[in-house]
């Protein structure tokens, strides 16, 4: 772990999300450009160079970037920034130099697959709350930012300032969180039930930004439907339009984990498209992540 006034490395890898800048609400809808080979080689390493191995030669990984429409040269800046960063480690092989997953960077995936291929099950409102607030002193400012940022990427929503809530069941990766960093003489946490004033449904979609959030769910169920479209009725996907196809999808849901919490269904509305955005992207995985997974196999074989 290094010190505590950066994100730890888990951080830096959910973090790069597409649309959203420092943290989940901070960006606008769309795709920020400048970030987008950084986000799609963490993609490409943790869907493919994990389970292939967990190393691959760098001209297939300018290759496979080159199928995702982005260039040589920012193929390889972004390569450098995620070494500097500790994700990746050089490793050459007899005819190719190429470069290997840390020991960091599993780890930092395995609980990072837990939370974008988990179990989307609402939270119960009948379990209650998890409230955070805390006072980090002035001279040391850059720890406030860090714990804003972590706890938006848990999924907490904003209250006002210095005061944080989540679902319950939240509550054991907060404290993961918390020590991890470091900052609990930073932290108060408490547990608690909403008794008053204000309609606890208004409350929550301020707290959460759901307005935002559900613009954002449809532009996925938007670009979602060509692509579901074109594989409906292939029994078998294969070819590089299979792993271009699921990986741009890993890219495009992997923030809403984050964003969304697992809201009671009790305080969301009848017709959330949260709902359906989940059951678009998980059908697509199931058709095309093997397909993809045997391309990049094949491709990095030869």
């Amino acid at each position: 772990m290094r010190g505590a006034e950066s994100q730890h490395i888990d951080g830096a890898w959910t973090g790069a999300t597409p649309s959203m800048a420092t943290t989940p609400r901070s960006g606008a809808a769309g795709d920020s450009g400048t970030g987008r080979p950084k986000m799609l080689i963490m993609d490409v390493c943790g869907a493919y160079m994990r389970p292939l191995g967990g190393w691959f030669a760098i001209a297939k990984i300018v290759h496979l970037m080159n199928e995702l429409g982005v260039d040589e040269a920012a193929t390889r800046s972004a390569l450098l920034r995620m070494r500097r960063k500790g994700l990746l480690e050089p490793e050459n092989r007899p005819g190719a130099r190429g470069l290997r997953l840390t020991g960091q960077a599993l780890a930092a995936l395995e609980d990072t697959d837990r939370r974008i291929f988990g179990p989307r099950h609402p939270a119960y409102l009948g379990d209650g709350w998890i409230l955070v607030s805390f006072s980090v002193p002035e001279d040391q400012r850059s720890k406030r930012h860090v714990l804003r940022s972590q706890l938006s990427w848990l999924g907490f929503g904003n209250l006002s300032n210095g005061l944080w809530m989540a679902p319950r069941r939240m509550r054991d990766e907060l404290e993961k969180t918390v020590e991890q960093l470091g900052f609990q003489q930073y932290v108060l946490m408490f547990e608690a039930q909403y008794t008053g004033f204000a309609e606890l449904s208004s409350l929550v979609s301020e707290a959460w930004g759901l307005t935002e959030l559900t613009t954002l769910y449809a532009e996925f169920v938007d670009w979602c439907a060509p692509v579901t479209e074109r594989w409906k009725d292939v029994r078998h996907p294969s070819g590089a339009q299979v792993f271009i196809d699921y990986t741009l999808a890993l890219y495009h849901w992997r923030k809403f984990p984050y964003l969304d919490p697992g809201l009671p269904k009790d305080l969301l509305p009848d017709d959330w498209v949260g709902h359906r955005a989940a059951e678009l992207f998980f059908d697509l995985r199931n058709r095309l992540e093997p397909g993809a997974v045997e391309y990049v196999r094949r491709t990095c074989a030869t």
